[in-house]
């Protein structure tokens, strides 16, 4: 399996010089040179499979310069009881008839970016060992990523974590995660601005090549493409778990901001995944909405962005995004990077012609959006008719998932976190703070070690120089 750039750039890389390197040079994000295709007689055979082994198969689809002892070790080690609570490890919880919740919140920091930073994590150490090499990350979190990074990093002597977080819109939950960190090897930047300025700053870095060749520059953010790997597996889990022997297709709600998510889903369909609909819910700011309504992709401006109750999706430039255009389009590389390279740029949004846009239908994709008021409903009713407390982000999925459920179909909603972790919106919601995890009481209270930058990408590579 080899690795093309969805900006045109057609050399072909393996999946560990992809896994160092986080962005390609032209500036794209990584996508294999064909998806492979799983039949009805491999979906059988995988049924059966624990978790890990069932990310061993599909992994190993992927990955050929790993031996596949080597890799079927790593997910065994990952994949366990011991972190993810369950021997499913996403274990799937009905609420009403036909709408399922996946569970994919019980790692170390309760978000399901611990699905895929878990595996993430002790990939960059086996293939760094393999080299003799060490690794500077650059990441940019809107709250879930960092955590999920620096909790699957911490301490691990041949990689240090730089990430960026914007002042003031996670929650003091998420706040306190990534702050009480005291491992050295970990540094929190916060930055005076939104996510997509954190986000422009890692990409602005991880573009610049001699800063990033000299300094071994990587990523962890869904940019990564072994992070959006390893998030395919659970979609193939949460369909055995929701079909329970049929061969019938099901739906996927996707509580959706930077698009790393429910891209794994799309990944998944290409495959062959009896995905029906892929749903991407958005919350206020709704830029993919909007794409999906009309065609056009209209990044807002930081200002613009609003600071909502669901702050993991207050993104308005969407990354993975530019993933599924790529294959939208037919693989046109020198047409996606005139729309991303070129025409966001200088006008600051693009629209698809109407042709382009009829091939959606082909993808699966619809979507929808939801408020501060229907968050505050959604998790009022999933508490009174089915004894559940979800997170707001949950609750978007849900609203949105329900909204574009067809009669008799099962939908699976893809939950985000533990409502612990919003505990204000659950407060106002239900009228009683949701229950916290053992072990996490009273971390807002730790001590906390972060520093301060504008939003300016030189100012974050001096930070680099000094610290790395």
């Amino acid at each position: 399996m080899r690795y093309v750039s969805t900006r045109g750039d057609a050399t072909e890389r393996r999946f560990c010089d992809i896994l160092l390197e986080g962005l390609a040079p032209d500036g794209g994000l990584y996508l294999p040179t064909r998806y492979p295709r799983v039949d009805a007689a491999t979906l059988a055979k995988w049924r059966p499979l624990p978790y890990a082994d069932l990310a061993f198969e599909i992994l190993s689809l992927y990955i050929d310069d790993i031996p596949a002892d080597d890799l079927r070790a790593l997910c065994r080690k990952t994949y366990t009881v011991a972190v993810f609570g369950s021997p499913a490890i996403v274990p799937l919880k009905p609420l009403e008839t036909g709408v399922l919740l996946q569970a994919l919140s019980n790692g170390p920091t309760l978000a399901f970016k611990d699905m895929a930073m878990q595996l993430l994590g002790g990939l960059f150490e086996y293939e760094l060992a393999r080299r003799g090499q060490r690794l500077n990350i650059l990441g940019a979190t809107s709250g879930d990523t960092g955590s999920a990074a620096e909790y699957a990093m911490r301490g691990k002597r041949a990689i240090q974590v730089f990430m960026l977080s914007p002042k003031g819109r996670m929650s003091p939950f998420q706040q306190a995660q990534m702050f009480s960190l005291q491992d050295a090897n970990i540094h929190n930047i916060v930055i005076a601005g939104v996510f997509d300025d954190c986000q422009d700053i890692v990409k602005a870095v991880s573009s610049d090549l001699s800063f990033k060749r000299q300094w071994q520059i990587g990523s962890v953010n869904s940019i990564n493409w072994a992070r959006l790997l390893a998030q395919v597996v659970y979609y193939f889990a949460g369909y055995f778990q929701a079909t329970q022997g049929q061969a019938e297709a099901v739906s996927f709600a996707v509580p959706s901001g930077n698009f790393g998510n429910i891209c794994a889903g799309h990944v998944a369909r290409m495959m062959g995944l009896p995905i029906d609909r892929l749903v991407c819910a958005t919350n206020e700011n709704d830029v993919l909405d909007e794409f999906f309504r009309s065609g056009s992709y209209r990044p807002r401006t930081s200002a613009q962005t609003q600071e909502t109750s669901s702050p993991s999706m207050d993104i308005s430039k969407a990354s993975n995004f530019e993933r599924f255009v790529f294959d939208l389009l037919g693989r046109d590389g020198p047409r996606v990077r005139h729309l991303f390279d070129t025409e966001l740029r200088e006008s600051g949004s693009f629209t698809l012609s109407r042709e382009e846009m009829a091939r959606i239908g082909e993808f699966g994709f619809v979507s929808g959006r939801s408020t501060h008021a229907d968050r505050l409903a959604t998790i009022r009713d999933s508490w009174q008719r089915f004894g559940v407390v979800i997170d707001t982000h949950t609750a978007d999925g849900l609203k949105v998932g329900r909204e574009h459920r067809r009669h008799a179909q099962r939908m699976v909603v893809l939950e985000t976190a533990l409502p612990a972790k919003f505990a204000a919106t659950i407060l106002e919601a239900l009228g009683r703070a949701p229950d916290r995890p053992p072990g996490f009481e009273g971390i807002e209270g730790l001590p906390k070690r972060f520093a301060e930058l504008p939003a300016d990408v030189g100012a974050v590579r001096r930070y680099i120089e000094r610290h790395a």
